[in-house]
């Protein structure tokens, strides 16, 4: 049987200030996905990094009186951190100063160069420093006499120099047919229509190289010109698979990518530049790109002036790192601008982890520990209602994939929030503490079967919740190993006899005054 591959990616972060929600979110759905696709039978592939190039280290560097290479080598620790924080499980963490990286982008540039795609001109034009980004004069407002890009909010200024670019008007109608021959290449919907109504109203060539600063990588035939900082790092995606050796198992395996994790804010870059230079150098393009909405923070974009920042670092601290993960997943609509607040993540960790979920699995394993002498019992024939438990899930597994395979993350976890708040019922329903009175062999029939269920549903949440879940998965004797969706038909997976292991509470109340 041939192998299943699966290649996901983050952003690479601009590794400078402290990581906020929005590096979370983005992180925390890749994982998301690629736990899931672990336990799905897939080999999968999990990347992201740091993004180090560009005027606007440069100029923070000199600021700290840091050689660039210097002061990038401590910031990107902070963000190496962030995935043990996150509880991310990355296969690699990408730096674009990294030598494999230079030989990957001079390569890019190299084919480019042969196409005929490249040519050297003069720039003139609004340029953010902060988005890294080009502006056209209908994209600038004018705030109090200074200018800024109307998207981003960030200061632009008038830039003229010598510089090579890319003839990204030559891409308009390959770039149509492309979207219209892989219609889910661009994801959610709306994003796909943004795009190619931008790319209907024709595209400019490209600026894809400066001469006003040095931190950057060098064009390969001119070193008085620094490669476009995107064209530099969307090239880690391959740069990350040992590219250009495109014979390596790497490669081979899991290029293109199934998914790129974006924000909506960096999405003309992913879906339109990225795609057009692959395609020029003639190689695949990834299979789909998928821009999530902002964080905002009680309805309101998070910022340093509005005092509404919520830092996820400090909620992991004073939550937990998997209550900050169901959080985002559960109450953030994936692909749009989701508000979030202090007072909703108490609710949530109330409602959802201690009342539903948790309160079963603290139920139930007290009631063993109690009445079996803390030891599964062992079942006797399952009747109806106790088959249309289990068939509850099994049946659904196909839809369950589905969603995972569509990034219809808030379908998929209502679906398991469903499980759990049936299985809470059953319990409630067949009332094991009457049983033990009147029949002891239905009554370890009903827990082993709801035992099952606390198995299947945490199967479900382990890429949500991943430390939770292996805390579960321990107390039942179940190894990590059988964390696995085919694991959910498996009715016999639960040893009889075993030992369930006392551990604390699982998930807290919160208390909501404080």
């Amino acid at each position: 049987m041939p192998e299943k591959n699966f290649y996901i990616t983050t952003p690479i972060y601009y590794p400078s200030g402290k990581p906020h929600m929005g590096h979370a979110y983005s992180s925390i759905i890749a994982d998301v996905f690629a736990r899931f696709k672990k336990i799905d039978g897939y080999k999968a592939y999990f990347l992201t990094g740091t993004d180090e190039h560009g005027l606007k280290i440069q100029r923070e560097a000199k600021k700290n009186n840091k050689d660039p290479k210097k002061f990038c080598d401590e910031l990107s620790i902070t963000f190496k951190n962030l995935t043990k924080t996150l509880n991310l499980s990355n296969n690699d963490f990408i730096r674009t100063t990294e030598k494999r990286h230079y030989d990957s982008v001079k390569e890019i540039w190299e084919r480019l160069e042969k196409s005929g795609d490249i040519y050297l001109g003069k720039y003139s034009g609004w340029y953010s420093v902060s988005d890294e980004a080009y502006y056209d004069e209908e994209e600038i407002i004018d705030e109090n006499g200074s200018k800024k890009s109307k998207t981003s909010g960030s200061k632009v200024e008038w830039v003229e120099e010598e510089s090579y670019f890319f003839k990204l008007s030559a891409w308009s109608n390959k770039l149509l047919k492309f979207y219209q021959e892989n219609p889910k290449f661009i994801l959610p919907v709306s994003r796909r229509n943004e795009v190619v109504n931008f790319v209907k109203k024709g595209l400019k060539d490209l600026s894809v190289s400066r001469t006003s600063f040095s931190w950057g990588i060098p064009v390969p035939s001119n070193k008085k010109h620094i490669i476009y900082v995107w064209l530099d790092a969307l090239t880690n995606y391959i740069s990350a698979l040992k590219f250009p050796d495109t014979e390596n198992k790497l490669y081979r395996d899991f290029w293109p990518a199934d998914l790129h994790i974006i924000g909506k804010d960096i999405l003309r870059f992913h879906a339109i530049y990225w795609p057009a230079f692959l395609l020029a150098a003639k190689i695949k393009p990834p299979k789909r790109v998928y821009g999530h909405g902002w964080i905002l923070s009680d309805e309101k974009k998070m910022s340093k002036s509005l005092g509404n920042i919520l830092d996820p670092l400090e909620i992991i601290k004073d939550y937990g790192v998997d209550q900050l993960r169901y959080y985002l997943i559960k109450e953030v609509s994936l692909g749009n601008d989701g508000s979030i607040s202090l007072e909703n993540l108490k609710n949530c960790i109330n409602n959802d982890l201690a009342n539903n979920f948790g309160n079963l699995c603290q139920r139930v394993f007290s009631f063993i520990d109690k009445n079996c002498d803390s030891k599964i019992p062992s079942p006797d024939k399952f009747n109806t209602r106790d088959k249309e438990l289990s068939d509850e899930i099994i049946k659904k597994i196909s839809d369950l994939k589905y969603m995972i395979d569509n990034q219809e993350l808030n379908s998929y976890i209502k679906e398991v929030i469903n499980f759990s708040f049936n299985s809470n019922k059953y319990f409630n329903d067949l009332e094991p503490w009457k049983l033990k009175k009147t029949n002891k062999v239905r009554m370890n029939t009903v827990l082993y079967c709801i035992l099952n269920q606390i198995k299947s549903i945490s199967i479900l949440l382990y890429p949500i919740i991943p430390s939770s879940i292996e805390k579960i998965f321990d107390k039942l004797n179940l190894k990590k190993e059988e964390l696995n969706i085919e694991q959910i038909k498996n009715l016999n997976l639960i040893v009889p006899g075993k030992i369930i292991k006392k551990s604390n509470i699982l998930f807290k109340k919160i208390d909501n005054d404080n």
